[in-house]
């Protein structure tokens, strides 16, 4: 299970560049709500653990665990709706077992980027094969389902997208991304066209009231809009050099508490005050720097799991990145999800740490495949 690599194979870029951005994070979560740092701190020790030992081991010997990780990441988010789960502002999205606390939601996006790699790796020879799509699709519902109930739709998106880059990269028919292509923008168009027409017969209230205030956010600004304006002007406030790490301005919009969530869905609202432009660009480029880095390292993976793994890895961590500044910025609708690596979370900054180290794994051993075929 344990290999033996060269040091010199070791992405060292990739793990540096990841443990700078929590970094970032940890500043900004002490500017946030400083009560949370000494374990953000301690979640960067445990994932800089994880990320190095799953970066030694074999990922070809541990997705042979795919049905365990399948059934455990099922059972977990099951788990969510007994006695064991507990809420928050409505939502009951965490469990509690041996007074530890945690969201399976994040730890389900690795478990199925891995279920996935084996599983396509295994049938690889059917891929283009509209049956085999549909027994993907059915064993994306089960979890995906569990996580809509809770109720958690910006999890089931990027969800429902680091599976669609799965599918992409295992050689799907061309025919059938069109189709879904064909099909899915429009719908998308619809629902936002249903959306402003009164009623919605399509959406949630509360759905139909994010959108609205998306489009219209001066008409909701003392609520479904209230913290994306005060995101935006907290930003542009700090304009290119920012008001200064834990700044006590008065003029300060996080100091003036109009920013709540601070410490996770806006911390990079937090970010954009106390840093500035040049720190915003900073976070905005590791993370683009950080995703480009998997999606390369993928197409030069030993095998179809491989590539599945670091693409899938490098999906998750751009597309989250973009939803969650996205949101920040006014640029899409509210929706609640963590800016990878920054925001305070243990379970979702383990999971990516676990996932980093996958890819670091797969990396080291696409490098002694390629030095075998030379």
């Amino acid at each position: 299970m344990i290999k033996k690599y060269r040091i010199i194979d070791y992405d060292f870029a990739l793990a540096v560049m990841s443990i700078a951005l929590t970094i970032i994070g940890i500043f900004a979560i002490s500017s946030a709500q400083p009560t949370f740092v000494n374990k953000q701190i301690a979640g960067l020790a445990g994932g800089i653990f994880l990320m190095v030992f799953i970066s030694l081991l074999d990922y070809t010997f541990l997705i042979k665990l795919y049905i365990p990780f399948y059934i455990v990441n099922v059972a977990l988010l099951a788990l969510v709706k007994s006695p064991l789960g507990s809420s928050t502002n409505g939502a009951q999205r965490w469990i509690n077992i041996l007074g530890i606390t945690f969201q399976p939601s994040e730890t389900a996006k690795i478990l199925l980027i891995l279920f996935f790699a084996q599983f396509i790796m295994k049938y690889k020879d059917k891929v283009k094969y509209f049956g085999f799509v549909l027994i993907c699709l059915v064993l994306l519902a089960v979890p995906l389902g569990l996580i809509a109930s809770q109720p958690d739709l910006s999890t089931c998106i990027m969800v429902m997208t680091i599976f669609s880059v799965i599918m992409f990269i295992a050689g799907i028919n061309w025919k059938l991304v069109v189709a879904v292509l064909t099909v899915s923008i429009p719908t998308v168009l619809f629902v936002i066209y249903n959306a402003v027409q009164g009623e919605s017969s399509l959406l949630e209230p509360y759905q139909q009231r994010r959108i609205l205030a998306w489009l219209h956010p001066e008409d909701y600004a003392n609520s479904e809009a209230y913290q994306t304006i005060n995101s935006m002007m907290a930003i542009g406030s700090g304009q290119l050099y920012g008001k200064g790490y834990n700044t006590n301005e008065i003029s300060s919009v996080l100091n003036g508490g109009f920013i709540s969530e601070s410490q996770t869905d806006f911390i990079f609202t937090v970010i954009g005050e106390e840093f500035g432009f040049l720190g915003a660009f900073i976070v905005v480029l590791l993370i683009l720097c950080i995703a480009v880095k998997c999606f390369l390292i993928s197409l030069k993976a030993k095998d179809r799991a491989g590539e599945i793994i670091a693409a899938g890895v490098g999906a998750w961590i751009g597309f989250q990145g973009f939803i969650n500044i996205g949101v920040a910025t006014g640029v899409i609708p509210n929706t609640g999800i963590p800016l990878p690596f920054v925001s305070y979370g243990l379970t979702s900054l383990l999971s990516v740490y676990m996932g980093i180290g996958f890819v670091l794994n797969v990396r080291l051993q696409s490098n002694k495949y390629n030095l075998g075929r030379v």
